[in-house]
C-alpha cells in the first residue's frame, strides 16, 4: 500500500475513533441526568429555607348579593331620563338623584339655543358695549369656564359649571339690554327666552332620594325578591331557580335609579366544606372578591340544607360600592389565616404523639422539636416550645438546656429519613 493511502485510512480511522468517544460521553451524561430523575421520583429528599409567611383555609364559593335598596321611579319615565347623581355617588335623604325630560324638551332647547345666538349677535353689533369694562369682565369669565369645561368629566361638576356660564350669558345680556340702543329688542329676546327656559324646568319631573345611601342605575327587578327581610325564604332551590348568571353586570336602567344602604349588605352562599359544618353565628370569616380586595365579614345566618349542605348568609360592612354592579358572584370564603414560620406538611414527622423537622446544617442532620399551631392543606405554622411548656411535656433541666429551636432561615429536609438522623 502507498504511503499516500496509509495516511488518508489513519485520518479515516481517527475520525471514527473521535465519533465514537463523542457517542460515549453524550450516552454517559444521558444515563446520569436518567438516573438522577429515577432517584428524585423514587425518594425526593428536597431541602427548603424556612421563611415567615401565611396560610389559609379557602373556599371559592357561588354567592347571592342582598342589599337594603329601594327602587325609584317618577311618572314621566317613559320621557328619559338625566342623571344629576353619577353612578356609586352618595345622597342624602330628600335630595335630587335624577330627573325626567320635560315634554318637547328637545324642541326647547333648540328654540333656547336659537334665541342666544340672536342676542350674541345684537350684543356685539354695537361696539360700543363691547368695549366696556363691565362686558369685558363678564367676557373673560365666560372664556375662563369653556376653557375648563373640556376638562370636567363629573357629571355633577359638569351641570353646575353649565349653569354658571349661563347665568353670566344672561347677565350679560341684560347689561346689554339696558344700555344699549338695541335694548328694547335684546330685552324682548332676553324675556322669550325666559319664557322658554320656564316651560323647560317645569315640565321636568325631579326624582329624589327616599333614604340616604349610593346612587345606582343598576336595577334589575330583584330588589324587593332579595332583601334582608325575606332571609327565611331562601334556600337552594329559591336561589337556582332566580336563573342568574354568574358575574353579569346588572344593566343601566334608562327609566329608574335606586338609593342602597352604604352601611352594609350580605352575601348569601352554600357550600359542603367541614368548616361550614363547625361554624357558628357570630363568626368572622373574610371575603375576597373578584378584583382581589379582601374584607371582613360575619357570619349572620346558617340553615342546614342537608346532611352534607349548609346555607350561610354573610354580613359585609365594606366594599359595598364594588358589589352594586352584580347579583351573583364568585369570591373566595377564607375561613382562618394564620402567620408564622412555614413549613411544608411533608416536612414535618410525628413520632410518639410529637412533631418533628429535620434540619440540615453544616452537613449534620438534627431533629427539632416543633408545636404546629396550624394546618392548612399543604403548609403548617410551626414555632419552638418554650421553657414551661417543655416542663409541662416532661423534659428534664438537661434537655431543655440543649434544646434545639427552629427558626427562621434554617434549612429543613422535605420527606426525612429518620434513621439518618441524629439525636
Amino acid at each position: 500500500m502507498k504511503e499516500g493511502e496509509k495516511q488518508k485510512t489513519r485520518k479515516i480511522d481517527n475520525k471514527k475513533v473521535k465519533r465514537i468517544v463523542i457517542y460515549i460521553i453524550v450516552l454517559a451524561i444521558l444515563l446520569y441526568v436518567l438516573y438522577t430523575i429515577y432517584l428524585l421520583i423514587k425518594e425526593p429528599t428536597n431541602v427548603m429555607t424556612v421563611v415567615e409567611g401565611e396560610i389559609t383555609q379557602e373556599e371559592t364559593l357561588i354567592g347571592y348579593v342582598i342589599r337594603n335598596e329601594q327602587v325609584v321611579q317618577g311618572k314621566n319615565y317613559k320621557n328619559g331620563m338625566e342623571q344629576i347623581k353619577s353612578e356609586g355617588e352618595r345622597a342624602s335623604k330628600g335630595e335630587n338623584i335624577f330627573r325626567y325630560y320635560s315634554t318637547n324638551e328637545e324642541s326647547l332647547k333648540q328654540k333656547i339655543a336659537e334665541l342666544d345666538n340672536k342676542i350674541q349677535d345684537a350684543m356685539t353689533s354695537d361696539a360700543n358695549l363691547t368695549q366696556s369694562s363691565d362686558m369685558k369682565l363678564l367676557e373673560n369669565q365666560i372664556d375662563e369656564k369653556m376653557k375648563n369645561i373640556s376638562k370636567i368629566t363629573d357629571s355633577k361638576t359638569l351641570t353646575e359649571y353649565k349653569k354658571e356660564i349661563d347665568n353670566l350669558i344672561q347677565r350679560k345680556a341684560k347689561i346689554a339690554g339696558d344700555s344699549s340702543p338695541q335694548g328694547s329688542y335684546l330685552n324682548q329676546l332676553i324675556e322669550e327666552r325666559r319664557g322658554y327656559e320656564s316651560q323647560l324646568n317645569s315640565g321636568a319631573e325631579y326624582v329624589t332620594a327616599p333614604i340616604s345611601g349610593i346612587v345606582s342605575y343598576k336595577v334589575d327587578g330583584l330588589e324587593s325578591v332579595l332583601t334582608p327581610n325575606n332571609f327565611s325564604e331562601l334556600n337552594k332551590e329559591y336561589l337556582e331557580n332566580l336563573n342568574l348568571q354568574t358575574g353579569k353586570v346588572v344593566a343601566t336602567s334608562e327609566e329608574s335609579g335606586k338609593v342602597i344602604d352604604n352601611f352594609c349588605c350580605y352575601i348569601v352562599t352554600i357550600t359542603n366544606s367541614e368548616e361550614s359544618k363547625e361554624a357558628e353565628v357570630g363568626d368572622d370569616v373574610r371575603v375576597r372578591l373578584s378584583n382581589n380586595e379582601t374584607t371582613s365579614a360575619e357570619i349572620t345566618n346558617i340553615v342546614k340544607e342537608n346532611d352534607e349542605e349548609t346555607l350561610l348568609i354573610l354580613k359585609l360592612t365594606d366594599k359595598i360600592e364594588e358589589l352594586t354592579n352584580y347579583r351573583k358572584i364568585s369570591f373566595d370564603l377564607i375561613w382562618w389565616s394564620d402567620t408564622g414560620l412555614k413549613v411544608p406538611n411533608a416536612a414535618i414527622v410525628s413520632e410518639d404523639d410529637k412533631n418533628y423537622v429535620v434540619r440540615s446544617r453544616a452537613g449534620y442532620l438534627n431533629k427539632l422539636l416543633v408545636k404546629v399551631s396550624r394546618s392548612g392543606d399543604k403548609y403548617s405554622i410551626v414555632e419552638p416550645f418554650d421553657t414551661e411548656e417543655l416542663k409541662e411535656m416532661g423534659y428534664s433541666s438537661e434537655e431543655i438546656i440543649n434544646y434545639r429551636k427552629i427558626s427562621i432561615y434554617d434549612e429543613i429536609i422535605i420527606n426525612p429519613d429518620l434513621s439518618k438522623v441524629e439525636e
